[in-house]
């Protein structure tokens, strides 16, 4: 992928353009680099799309030794001219032999799968026993990728599909309370509304000061009961 695709992904700024995503990227880069010290041998991105996180995930100190990018089969060749998947799915079967991997992600995929209890079923079948997982998935969000857009998880719901497709040692956490969540629906509001162009322009330089206060000053308590959350990740190893 091209320094400019990878800056969509990796280290965006931020700025009045970036103010609807920069808190998730943000959010998906910092899950990534806690984990990256559980990954090792080889490592599953499921729904790597263009696999915008494959030069972090290889890169020196990391124990990764071999990466396998698996998404949809789609000719499309502007998207995937740079980084096509190295495998493909239906979106249910993986097409790889029991415990042929060492640890795995699927960032910001859950939401888009209709029956995601067995979509972690088959990551864990295709996981070594004591690989690791990691996912990614929004809580507060505008629907997308219609109608492929399928589910918002709470901690709980994460915890159970985990338990239930033979992970343990899960460790779920929001990635943004009260006032990242007043943050980025500002920036969402003032980035995705249907506005004129002109509007746009001039407001989401008013909005972007709110939004990068709110973010800074933003906790996430450890009680999450009745917390306004931006997203979540989880952390689990395999049985």
């Amino acid at each position: 992928m091209s320094r400019a695709q990878r800056k969509q992904f990796i280290d965006m700024p931020f700025n009045p353009d970036t103010q609807d995503l920069y808190l998730v990227r943000r959010s998906i880069q910092h899950a990534l680099s806690t984990a990256l010290p559980f990954f090792h041998g080889t490592f599953l991105d499921v729904g790597c799309g263009i696999q915008p996180y494959r030069a972090m995930i290889v890169a020196v100190p990391s124990r990764v030794e071999r990466y396998i990018g698996m998404d949809f089969k789609v000719d499309d060749e502007v998207k995937y001219k740079t980084a096509r998947p190295d495998i493909t799915w239906d979106g249910l079967h993986i097409p790889l032999p029991d415990a042929s991997v060492d640890c795995a992600m699927a960032t910001e995929v859950l939401e888009h799968c209709p029956d995601p209890q067995a979509v972690l079923r088959e990551i864990a079948r295709v996981l070594r026993p004591g690989g690791h997982l990691l996912i990614t998935v929004p809580f507060l969000w505008p629907l997308h990728d219609m109608p492929y857009d399928e589910h918002r998880y709470t901690p709980e719901a994460i915890k159970r599909m985990l338990r239930g497709a033979g992970f343990s040692d899960d460790m779920v956490r929001a990635t943004g309370g009260w006032d990242a969540s007043l943050g980025q629906m500002i920036g969402l509001w003032a980035m995705r509304r249907p506005m004129p162009d002109a509007v746009r322009k001039v407001l989401k330089y008013f909005t972007y000061p709110v939004v990068r206060f709110l973010i800074k000053r933003d906790r996430v308590p450890a009680d999450l009961d009745w917390l306004m959350i931006t997203s979540l990740c989880a952390l689990a190893r395999k049985q």
